[in-house]
């Protein structure tokens, strides 16, 4: 009888909270999430990535001679505006063997720019003193994700 007293105290206390949490209105929380809510804005984006690359700039301490790789290089990783989305509708009815195709032409198109980025990359490396290299690795390693340069959902431990 004793238990079956408490489970009913038990049962009436969680019905009691229960009912409160519910009849209380809802807060809503401010969200800090600006990147998220920039992320998506082509003038945003562009903004962030030429805060990014003044910081990089005023870091590396350039001389004048090297002002003119540093202009080659931006504009050879600068990102280009997408043409277009995919029409996802059109492309789920093309036949498997097209949308295999498809997929591998924008692989190609994606390894060439990075092919491309990477070349820039060496031209502008070579320019610069073993000082300023440190400089340009240390940048590197905390870009766009910060921290340490790891996607950390992988990390193990």
């Amino acid at each position: 009888m004793n238990i079956l007293r408490k489970s009913i105290i038990v049962g009436v206390t969680l019905l009691g909270i229960g009912s409160a949490a519910m009849a209380a209105p809802a807060v809503e929380t401010p969200r800090n999430h600006a990147y998220a809510e920039t992320k998506f804005d082509p003038a945003k984006r562009a903004e962030r990535i030429a805060q990014r690359q003044q910081k990089l700039h005023d870091a590396l301490a350039l001389t004048p001679n090297q002002e003119a790789s540093w202009k080659t290089y931006i504009a050879a990783i600068t990102p280009q505006q997408p043409v277009g989305r995919v029409d996802r509708a059109a492309f789920r009815d093309l036949p498997a063997p097209q949308r295999a195709e498809k997929r591998l032409e924008s692989a190609k198109a994606r390894v060439a720019q990075q092919e491309s980025r990477l070349a820039a990359l060496k031209t502008f490396y070579a320019v610069l003193t073993p000082e300023q290299q440190k400089v340009f690795d240390q940048h590197g390693a905390t870009g766009k994700r910060g921290g340490d340069g790891r996607h950390h959902s992988h990390r193990r431990g």
